[in-house]
């Protein structure tokens, strides 16, 4: 009888350690959402006596209240909290690029912060402080901590009719806002949300598919790009400033690999406007120079069907041309490379790749 009482036990604990959110995830669940908002929310964001309590992901919880004569939707989201920022956002097709979002903080001089912020792209500086598109009311949001959780409160104007079907964001960071300028988050999620039945779910297969779809045509655009303007064209300087002693050679070689080059830069910025277009990313800079280095390597195929003959007076004019605006399309070529890793967000082994090729360029062409 001892020995099975043992065996059930530790069945029981494996079964405990193998699933634990089978084990007291919902009591939690059913522990916070129990917990009087009252307490340390201020009207009207405990006023309605129907508010609906709905854990979403992680530790978010989403507690909400409609109110159909006015069209006022109530939202009061709460997570877990020590230190850094906790938002949500709502998306039309479930992609941050374009969207809305709620994010508040408790700063470290204990102040407490909520914004409404437009994600124009995925860098700290393209996440825009006091603007969106979300259709707040004239009552203040509100952020406050409450026995270890953080609670974001904020009201909308909006039909529940239009939120049958809602792409929600939600995402946190362990470090602090800087002058209002968030950090990158360290984990997020996509759900969809029926404000009207109250039911989670997961993005649309379609959505999901549209989203990867995109993340693969930056990825080509920035491939493209590296490929044409970090590589192949200036293998072709190199060839031209070393190899000049192995003439016809040197010219046949770089005039091909400039052809080639000049190509993928092409396909880069077809790819791009391809983004732009299903974007509309706000990336300003890093469109204008492609624009420009697009304009100099035009110039630059254009200067090989007029080259003067050796002999020419103009040569020496045409050779000082076809060098420095070579050289100025290299130039801002690599800075434009550099902005498209930062726009995009891309990972170290993107910038360490990149920062010892461009290393290795700069010396062979000294």
């Amino acid at each position: 009888m001892e020995v099975n009482s043992r065996l059930i036990i530790l069945i029981v604990l494996i079964s405990a350690c193998s699933n634990p959110v089978a084990f007291g995830a919902d009591d939690i669940n059913s522990a916070l959402c129990g917990v009087d908002l009252r307490l340390f929310l201020p009207l009207p964001y405990t006023s309605s006596p129907s508010i609906i309590c709905k854990p979403l992901w992680n530790t978010f919880i989403l507690r909400y209240s409609r109110t159909t004569e006015d069209n006022v939707l109530t939202i009061v989201l709460s997570a877990s909290y020590t230190t850094g920022w906790v938002g949500m956002g709502l998306s039309r097709d479930g992609m941050m690029l374009n969207s809305s979002a709620m994010v508040g903080w408790i700063a470290e001089n204990g102040l407490a912060r909520i914004k409404q912020y437009y994600l124009a792209g995925f860098t700290p500086s393209q996440i825009k402080p006091d603007e969106g598109e979300l259709p707040l009311t004239s009552v203040p949001p509100f952020v406050t901590i409450y026995g270890g959780q953080i609670y974001l409160a904020f009201q909308l104007n909006a039909p529940i009719s239009s939120l049958t079907s809602q792409a929600i964001l939600l995402a946190y960071s362990t470090r602090y806002p800087n002058h209002n300028r968030l950090p990158p988050h360290n984990h997020k999620t996509t759900i969809r949300f029926d404000f009207a039945a109250g039911n989670v779910g997961s993005v649309s297969s379609s959505g999901a598919r549209e989203a990867n779809d995109i993340s693969r045509t930056i990825r080509t655009h920035g491939i493209l790009g590296l490929l044409g303007w970090g590589l192949i064209l200036p293998v072709g300087a190199i060839i031209a400033r070393h190899l000049k002693h192995r003439d016809p050679l040197w010219y046949e070689l770089h005039v091909a690999i400039q052809f080639v080059g000049f190509i993928i830069g092409i396909a880069a910025v077809a790819v791009g406007r391809s983004v732009y277009d299903r974007t509309h990313a706000n990336s300003p800079t890093h469109r204008g120079i492609g624009i420009f280095v697009l304009v100099l390597s035009i110039l630059q195929v254009l200067a090989f069907f007029f080259r003067p003959d050796r002999d020419s007076k103009n040569r020496r004019i045409w050779s000082l041309y076809h060098q420095w605006f070579g050289r100025i399309a290299l130039f801002f070529g690599a800075l434009n490379i550099v902005l498209g890793i930062q726009y995009a967000n891309a990972g170290n082994e993107w910038k360490l790749g990149y920062g010892f090729l461009l290393d290795f360029q700069m010396n062979s062409l000294q």
